[in-house]
């Protein structure tokens, strides 16, 4: 095979084979990963159980992962947790985005003009992944923890970030995508998600009207980079009686005044702080 032809960082002999070789017991060690980043803690027997492997071979995992600090366990619960390790090496990511060191003052203040939690979230592989937070104080408030992925049709994000879709993309995902109902106002039709978009994208913002949770509203709008493409998108969220519909334009507004804010502070033009 050409040498320019090959894919980088492969090694040689993998080049061009239509599938790779799995490690099994890296495979099983990111499955442990995977499940430990979605509870608050969980025991070995529990581990074991729901990904289907013996107690034996989950704590060889464990004691390896935790050898690395990637995971640690409580003594007194007996619970396994994520440890600082994975932290270091997920914040990697987000350190490749300035957008989210950025963002976080702005957020800041989106969250005490609004009164409401402010979320920040990026595309990845076609849904909205939730990359950072900033939470009222109030008692009942919306809650994404950071990693959390969501449908872009079905969240304030996610929709702001279709809105800047170019014609051709737009029409290629809604062509393919599988529009899930989750609650009696998700956007289910094609026709009904394009009409809400083209509005969106005229005002500058978008609102997820219970879309996707029962009585949570979203108010949401992109943020661009100095090449003009949206990398991301800002929102406020909260419960729908504290966002009423009177009170939507305002919010939208405070949103949309964050996010041409954060895209300045990235190296977009058109906005001075």
């Amino acid at each position: 095979m050409p040498e320019e032809l090959r894919r980088k960082g492969r090694p040689k002999r993998f080049s061009g084979e239509p599938s790779q070789p799995t490690i099994q017991a890296l495979d099983r060690a990111l499955d442990v990963l995977i499940l430990l980043q979605t509870r608050e803690g969980i025991t070995l027997s529990e581990i074991a159980r729901e990904l289907d492997q013996s107690v034996a071979t989950i704590h060889r995992v464990l004691s390896t992962l935790e050898a690395r600090e990637f995971v640690e366990t409580n003594a007194a619960s007996q619970e396994w947790h994520i440890g600082p390790a994975a932290f270091r090496v997920g914040s990697a990511f987000l350190r490749r985005r300035n957008v989210v060191e950025r963002s976080r003052p702005i957020m800041r203040e989106l969250m005490q003009r609004t009164g409401e939690t402010s979320n920040l979230g990026v595309e990845w592989n076609d849904r909205v992944l939730f990359v950072s937070q900033m939470e009222t104080h109030q008692p009942i408030r919306a809650f994404f923890r950071p990693g959390t992925v969501a449908p872009l049709y079905a969240s304030g994000i996610g929709k702001a970030l279709l809105t800047t879709y170019p014609a051709e993309k737009l029409a290629a995902y809604l062509e393919t995508a599988e529009l899930e109902r989750f609650t009696e106002k998700t956007l289910t039709s094609v026709a009904e998600l394009s009409a809400d978009l083209d509005k969106s994208r005229a005002r500058g913002y978008v609102v997820d009207d219970e879309e996707r949770t029962e009585g949570m509203r979203c108010v949401a709008a992109p943020i661009y980079n100095d090449f003009g493409e949206a990398i991301a998108a800002i929102s406020v969220s909260g419960p729908t009686a504290r966002m009423p519909g009177d009170k939507i334009e305002t919010l939208g507004e405070a949103v949309r005044d964050a996010a041409a804010t954060v895209s300045h502070l990235i190296g977009a033009g058109g906005r001075d702080r």
